[in-house]
């Protein structure tokens, strides 16, 4: 299978999953207003398992001689690895559809530094190995200056004209499970993995290596949809119920659109995890949870979201970018052994 050799190579992945997590949501803006997110997260669902599959029998199985194929590694996995990995995306996909209704209800200005805010602390904390995988002073302080970041865009977004709504105490709630929920999903992921023999060059025995592990890690995203979000479709958290003919009334390009956003989140995190073998479970999260930089630089950029607000925003976006970079090059430099 393909593995990495070197922290620059990790890092760059890292970096790839950045910008995967915090692109693809622009795949949903594309599919139209019409097209609600519960009928858009059924095609998402299904890129994540696709792109997972493609990647597992193709890098995972052939992609060069070290470590186990990806056909081989199913084989001798461990049930409770097995059963870590699909539990791990259950909870991912609990959060995803949690933070995207507390978007819906509170706005993003509450949902995100909550919601992801609270899930970036909560991972590199959980999965902080201790001594020989991070400096905890760079790493922390890393992670300070992003959740700063964040609040400094929660700010900036509330002078957006029509923003600044009242926070509702359920969006609020919902934001707070979205951040317990995503803190932990990495975690669940990571201890089926292979974490004695670094780089995955060779593998312990009843673990998995990241190819495996991603792939019955979508495979807990499927299960667990065809509950939640028909849950959420018959008692929707805001807006009337929908039922199963509204999917099939949606068009070829919407149900594209869709896949291609599972596909996209898909690359980004299975790269994060082949950065696991060397970057280690704290760095490679919290890389990744950088993600809400990139979401920032589509927002400001692309879809012209601070257009209209206030003098004096402007240099909160620029505060808030400099905090991203500050506490990104922390987090990079934590690496240590």
């Amino acid at each position: 299978m393909f593995v990495l050799h070197s922290y620059p190579l990790a890092v760059a992945f890292c970096v790839i999953t950045m910008l995967c997590w915090g692109s693809w949501a622009n795949t949903q803006k594309l599919a139209g207003q019409r097209w609600r997110f519960e009928l858009f997260y059924w095609d998402y669902v299904l890129g994540v398992v696709l792109l997972t599959t493609i990647f597992a029998f193709t890098l995972g199985n052939n992609g060069g001689p070290e470590g186990r194929g990806f056909l081989a590694d199913v084989r001798q996995a461990a049930p409770e690895c097995i059963g870590s990995a699909v539990l791990g995306g259950v909870v991912f996909n609990a959060a995803n559809i949690l933070l995207v209704a507390a978007i819906d209800i509170a706005g993003m200005a509450v949902a995100f530094p909550v919601g992801i805010g609270l899930a970036l602390v909560l991972g590199v904390v959980v999965n902080y190995e201790g001594p020989g995988k991070a400096n905890p002073l760079l790493l922390f302080a890393g992670v300070a200056f992003i959740v700063a970041a964040i609040l400094l865009d929660a700010l900036a977004y509330r002078r957006v004209p029509g923003q600044a709504k009242g926070v509702s105490a359920k969006g609020l709630i919902l934001a707070i499970a979205c951040g317990i929920l995503m803190g932990f999903f990495y975690r669940f992921v990571a201890r089926s993995m292979s974490s004695e023999s670094r780089h995955f060059v060779t593998l312990d025995a009843g673990k998995m290596g990241p190819y495996a592990a991603v792939f019955f890690f979508s495979i807990g995203m499927l299960i667990s949809n065809l509950v939640f979000n028909t849950l959420i479709m018959v008692r929707p958290f805001r807006g009337s119920p929908l039922r199963a003919v509204d999917y099939l009334r949606g068009t070829a390009s919407q149900h594209l659109v869709g896949v291609l956003g599972g596909a996209i989140w898909g690359v980004g995190n299975l790269f994060s995890f082949i950065a696991f073998g060397i970057a280690g479970p704290a760095i490679s999260y919290g890389l990744g949870q950088g993600a809400t930089l990139v979401a920032a630089l589509w927002g400001v950029f692309v879809w012209r979201e601070f257009r209209n607000a206030p003098r004096g925003t402007g240099l909160l976006l620029a505060l808030m970018f400099a905090g991203y970079v500050i506490g990104l090059t922390l987090v990079i430099a934590a690496r240590v052994g």
